[in-house]
């Protein structure tokens, strides 16, 4: 049977409440915490809880850090967080960033995203920092755009790839399906998108092999069903098992809860290994396609200030620029929650 989290009780603003002890916290995929609430994070691992909205019913959720061991951070431009990598190691947490780093300024579908330049400089210092294992690149979304077409988005891969490659191990990307959420594609008019298909995802793989023979990263898709192994390309686990295993593999705690109890078991070199980690422990909260294990996100939707208008995350702009605000003007680091 796979784990399952532990409950305690936790002394929180309204009193004595139940409390889940997750031992991996995502942060996040609902908003980008290294951005905009680097301060907040700090300030709840001192507290040492995390007060959680659900987006469907409003209901809160709380999260005891207690028995948290790693932190996959989620961020286009985490150099905020920066300042506080030396109390993150301190407190003896482990961690690793999927930092996503795409190519579309001439479009503008990232609008408040630092320039290119600039997250290609942190993504840099940060590999420089933690090591280039801990430091994921995503392009994510992959977006078809008809002025572009398949041949100048591989141009954009190539352009920022020559400039990360020797930064990291992997890069994670995903195919934009713009019209499965509601308010996507209204936020994407006159951006001339168009889906992809299984001929143009193909090409995009066909694409990236060739860049990839230089490069020497392994190449995994996030949440698609689509077999493109033939390219040299896997499905990939974003809440990774497998690399948490492999970099970690010194914490005792971490290790007990992915099934690694001896240094033998520990140094997961083959991929039947990991596969094993991260089939056993998958979040059965994610989409089928999802390979991520067990974790808890503790983001909030409808406020990352990034508006990018692919982001299924925010309703639209003005909701995100608005809650930011009121998180600003309210001292919101010291609140529960990402919004008081």
């Amino acid at each position: 049977m796979a784990p399952r989290w532990e409950y305690v009780e936790i002394r929180a603003r309204d009193g004595i409440v139940q409390a889940g002890a997750p031992v991996i916290i995502s942060a996040s995929r609902a908003t980008d915490i290294p951005a905009f609430y680097a301060d907040w994070f700090m300030r709840r691992l001192e507290v040492g809880y995390v007060k959680w909205i659900n987006p469907f019913n409003g209901k809160p959720y709380y999260v005891s850090l207690e028995k948290t061991r790693a932190i996959v951070f989620w961020s286009k431009y985490p150099r905020p967080l920066f300042r506080f990598l030396d109390q993150l190691d301190e407190k003896g947490l482990n961690y690793y960033f999927t930092f996503t780093l795409n190519d579309y300024e001439d479009e503008k579908l990232e609008p408040r995203v630092p320039p290119l330049e600039r997250r290609v400089a942190a993504f840099r210092e940060l590999s420089e920092r933690v090591g280039r294992s801990r430091v994921i690149w995503r392009f994510d979304p992959l977006i078809l755009l008809e002025a572009t077409g398949v041949a100048g988005l591989t141009r954009k891969l190539q352009r920022v790839g020559e400039q990360l490659h020797p930064y990291t191990e992997k890069l994670v990307i995903s195919f934009a399906d713009v019209g499965t959420y509601r308010r996507v594609p209204r936020n994407m008019a006159g951006t001339g998108y168009q889906e992809f298909d299984s001929r143009t995802m193909e090409e995009v793989a066909r694409g990236l092999q060739g860049l990839n023979a230089s490069w020497g990263l392994q190449i995994a898709t996030c949440t698609e069903s689509i077999d493109l192994s033939a390219f040299g390309i896997v499905h990939n686990c974003c809440i990774d098992g497998e690399l948490m295993a492999r970099v970690f593999q010194r914490d005792d705690l971490l290790m007990r809860f992915l099934g690694r109890s001896s240094p033998a078991q520990t140094s997961l070199r083959s991929p039947a290994a990991g596969k094993d980690v991260n089939r056993r422990l998958k979040d059965p909260g994610q989409r089928q396609a999802c390979g991520c294990i067990m974790s808890k996100d503790i983001g909030r939707y409808d406020t990352c200030p990034h508006l990018c208008r692919y982001c299924y995350a925010n309703r639209d702009a003005a909701t995100a620029i608005r809650n930011y605000e009121r998180y600003r003007a309210q001292a919101g680091a010291d609140s529960e929650a990402i919004l008081p």
